[in-house]
């Protein structure tokens, strides 16, 4: 994944995150009850583009944040 779209997810991710009123740490901890075992540091390296981001834990995000692939993706 190129550093322009794991930017762009990102900063999606970030935003939903940040409309849910979930911390870093409460949305590792609500992909962790999915079965997606990802620490409050690999979210915020994620949303900051300096981690990409698995097919596994966008899904998982997407659920947890209640918001669908295509806002991530940035298509809608």
């Amino acid at each position: 994944m190129d550093n322009k779209r794991m930017n762009m997810i990102g900063e999606q991710i970030k935003k939903a995150r940040t409309k849910a009123n979930l911390s870093q740490k409460e949305l590792s901890d609500a992909l962790e009850e999915l079965g997606v075992s990802t620490c409050r540091c690999s979210v915020s390296r994620i949303e900051s583009g300096k981690r990409a981001v698995t097919d596994m834990e966008v899904d998982a995000i997407s659920k947890v944040l209640n918001v669908s692939l295509n806002y991530l993706f940035n298509r809608e």
